[in-house]
């Protein structure tokens, strides 16, 4: 198995490549471990992915930081995927942001990405919020204070470009590359323009949350694109697959007749890593 900061160091080569590569998005170690099994280096855990799947709740950060590092370590122990995760506003405030980063390190996180979106919603807020660019520079210093190892990677994230414009976005990624991140994220990318941009205020790499499907792979990289989300079908997947199933069944639909839907015996079995086990079986119990 590779260490955390072996898993580090290669999402550290990635962003300081020529090429954009995309995370596969997990939510737990059956899918991680599945998602290296295809061939993904990459992973991505992301608040509302975590939301959805720990609490079954919506994207509105009552998600706790104990449950979130949990499900972050689970996801570490069962793949050796250099691990993206969305860590929100930090769960709080500066300091809240160096407890952030200490639980995160801990559990094996390769980077994790620290917002500038004011979380939660005020009471009777409609829209997204921003706390001001002094602000967001604390929380991106006290995140690089909290880090141990220095090959955890820090990103400074914004999607301020809805609420702010381009400008708003190209002076807040600015002053969180001045404050030392190692990348800038930035959600709701409109052009290759804007890409552009963000690129003359810093020569940082960039994450690219969301952008049109008409940007190529291949423009994001020549303008510093190193790292492209997906989005999380995956997480859909699994809602829509189990939504049948438990339909069909209920139902009085046959077992048998799921064998599209499911995964084989060796499938499962590869998956639960079954062949180790019996091993160390084998090997240990007496």
């Amino acid at each position: 198995m590779m260490t955390a900061t072996e898993q580090r160091q290669r999402l550290r080569a990635i962003l300081n490549g020529d090429q954009c590569k995309s995370p596969a998005s997990v939510f737990d170690g059956l899918s991680a471990r599945i998602a290296q099994s295809v061939g993904y280096e990459l992973g991505i855990l992301a608040g509302s992915v975590a939301s959805n799947t720990t609490l079954a709740a919506p994207d509105l950060i009552v998600l706790t930081l104990t449950e979130f590092a949990d499900q972050v370590r689970r996801i570490q122990r069962a793949s050796e995927l250099s691990l993206i995760v969305d860590a929100d506003h930090g769960y709080g405030n500066a300091l809240n942001v160096m407890r952030t980063v200490e639980e995160c390190e801990h559990a094996g996180v390769s980077c994790l990405s620290i917002e500038d979106t004011e979380l939660p919603a005020p009471f009777g807020a409609s829209g997204e919020r921003f706390i001001s660019i002094a602000e967001g520079v604390g929380k991106m210093k006290a995140a690089l204070a909290a880090r141990r190892d220095p090959s955890l990677v820090i990103a400074g994230r914004t999607s301020a470009i809805r609420g702010e414009g381009i400008e708003g976005a190209v002076a807040r990624l600015k002053a969180y590359a001045q404050a030392g991140v190692d990348c800038v994220f930035v959600v709701g990318l409109e052009s290759l323009d804007q890409l552009a941009a963000i690129r003359a205020a810093t020569q940082l790499p960039v994450i690219i949350g969301s952008a049109p499907a008409t940007i190529t792979r291949e423009q994001f990289a020549a303008n510093g694109g190193r790292v492209l989300l997906q989005g999380h079908q995956p997480t859909a997947a699994v809602v829509k697959t189990l939504t049948e199933v438990y339909t069909h069944l209920i139902s009085g639909g046959a077992p048998a007749e799921l064998k599209s839907k499911i995964a084989t015996a060796e499938q499962m079995d590869a998956a639960t890593r079954v062949a180790d086990y019996k091993g160390w079986q084998k090997a240990f119990l007496r």
